[in-house]
């Protein structure tokens, strides 16, 4: 699931494949979003984890940047009524490499002269 709030988009980890989760990262670091918070709970922090690597090391290689990662504890009712404890984690991303189609740097060629050719 994604979730965009004004700073930018957050992807909460859950039960999918790893890779749906890679896509959507991928697809709101391409749109421009800003800054995008990967967030999970419990054991899907271990999937969040994948999901951050394989963006880095095989989809946006050198181009994003991990931020402050968060780790925290939430306490939550479980299905018997009592408290439990909850791991949770956030690990912003942001890209830093041009976006998708943008040409690195604009052309330093003088435009092509109109001479008449013989």
């Amino acid at each position: 699931m994604t979730d965009h709030g004004p700073s930018g988009a957050t992807v909460f980890i859950g039960q999918k494949p790893t890779m749906t989760y890679v896509f959507q990262v991928v697809s709101q670091l391409n749109s421009g979003a800003g800054p995008v918070v990967v967030k999970a709970r419990g054991n899907a922090i271990g999937k969040a984890v994948d999901v951050v690597e394989v963006v880095r090391r095989r989809f946006l290689v050198g181009q994003v940047t991990v931020g402050t990662i968060v780790i925290d504890t939430e306490r939550l009712v479980n299905r018997e009524g009592r408290d439990a404890n909850v791991s949770s984690i956030a690990i912003p991303l942001s890209r830093t490499g041009p976006p998708p189609g943008a040409s690195a740097a604009p052309s330093s060629l003088p435009p092509p002269s109109e001479s008449p050719h013989p």
